[in-house]
């Protein structure tokens, strides 16, 4: 193989995983708007920077309910958790789209409702990656529509910060995020995109033990959502928002960008700090050309 085609294959993962970034982003942006339509946003006032807080506690509550579970070797509790909080996305994600269609105005609850279970199913009993990796975009797509249109642009930049900060404590001074994703890996939980490194490669055959080559890449769907939200919240409550949705969009890849070519390197890394931190300068950068107001 040429060093070019070394090289392509090399990167084709990077993009690879901006692409399904870029995806989510675009889908959450459809979706927000039938979303807010519906009032299915969080919170009474979108504005709370107090709001922000809320969504941090409830993720440090998890993250200790996770190292928990893990620590009683309860990962069936895990499972559990995390399949009821996917049928859930799922549910409102077809929802919003079924309520579009007129043939099923009225029978949306139910068809939204059999469709999500049904492929709830199917990711307990067959999750390869090409069906977690379509899975994850809906799932992230739901997830990042669902909380954008729940708060408004600065308490979203407050949380992006504010979680930034949480996952480099948690990654390089804590380590217990790695302890983590290391110990539920192996449950082949859809919460993660995976990109194989060959076509032949098998997610249910992917040997999870402690100093094994991967034959994939992942990244955690949260890595995905985070950037999302800033995207999603700019195009729900801003006017003149074109800019700011684009230059949200175009730092969140080259944060993506940055990060992967460290990951390349071999070592775990912090994902947040550098998508947290490519969205909002892409967004003020994207708020200074179109002179729109951020309040």
């Amino acid at each position: 193989m040429s060093s070019s085609e070394q090289s392509i294959k090399d990167y084709l993962p990077i993009l690879s995983m901006g692409g399904l970034i870029l995806i989510v982003q675009i889908l959450a942006l459809f979706l927000s708007m039938p979303m807010k339509a519906n009032e299915m946003q969080a919170f009474e006032d979108p504005t709370q920077v107090s709001n922000s807080i809320y969504y941090v506690i409830m993720i440090l509550v998890f993250t200790l309910f996770v190292l928990l579970a893990l620590k009683k070797n309860m990962k069936w509790v895990i499972s559990l958790f995390i399949y009821l909080a996917i049928i859930t996305t799922f549910y409102y994600v077809f929802f919003t789209l079924f309520a579009l269609i007129p043939p099923f105005s009225g029978f949306e609850f139910v068809v939204s409702f059999i469709l999500s279970a049904g492929i709830t199913v199917l990711l307990y009993k067959y999750p390869e990656w090409y069906i977690v990796d379509i899975a994850g975009i809906c799932i992230a797509a739901g997830v990042s529509a669902l909380i954008g249109i729940s708060l408004s642009v600065i308490p979203i930049i407050v949380l992006l910060l504010l979680l930034a900060i949480y996952d480099a404590i948690s990654v390089y001074k804590t380590k217990h995020m790695i302890t983590m994703a290391e110990g539920i890996m192996d449950l082949r939980l859809p919460i993660l995109f995976v990109i194989p490194k060959s076509l032949d490669y098998s997610f249910l055959q992917e040997d999870f033990k402690s100093g094994e080559k991967r034959e994939a890449f992942f990244m955690g769907l949260g890595d995905a959502v985070m950037p999302t939200l800033l995207v999603v919240s700019a195009n729900v409550f801003m006017k003149n928002n074109f800019y700011p949705i684009v230059g949200a969009i175009l730092g969140t890849l080259v944060g993506h960008a940055i990060l992967s070519i460290l990951v390349m390197k071999g070592k775990p890394q912090a994902g947040l700090p550098f998508l947290n931190s490519g969205v909002i300068l892409g967004f003020f950068i994207g708020v200074l050309l179109s002179g729109a107001s951020v309040m």
